[in-house]
């Protein structure tokens, strides 16, 4: 069994408590880290960002409120990848969630399928 899962979370966030519950369910253990409170670090999110295969902007909270303050669908299309996880690590608000890591596969958000297929059978 690898390292326990490391779930960066916002209890307050519906979409977290499903991932919550989604891995509760099926018995697989993870450590909570709430991810405003405790955000993960730049050089942490430039990790997490590699290990995930996916470009910075999906790291992005698309749907909340401060991004849309910040205007960031317009800034991000400028911004370079450092520029973009400085603006990350400046605040857990910006960040989707939840992060889920077991410190080599990262997911960002929650689906169902990928959850059972990277957590669940990929973790037995």
């Amino acid at each position: 069994m690898s390292t326990p899962l490391v779930m960066y979370w916002y209890p307050r966030c519906g979409t977290c408590r499903k991932a919550k519950k989604f891995l509760e369910d099926r018995g697989v253990p993870f450590e909570e880290r709430h991810i405003v409170d405790h955000p993960p670090g730049r050089e942490e999110l430039k990790d997490l960002v590699q290990k995930s295969g996916l470009p910075v902007q999906k790291f992005f909270n698309t749907s909340g409120k401060k991004y849309r303050e910040l205007n960031l669908k317009e800034k991000l299309k400028t911004m370079s990848d450092e520029e973009m996880l400085d603006l990350l690590s400046s605040d857990g608000m910006l960040i989707k969630r939840p992060i889920v890591t077991d410190g080599e596969r990262v997911t960002v958000g929650f689906r169902e399928d990928q959850f059972e297929e990277v957590w669940v059978r990929g973790n037995s």
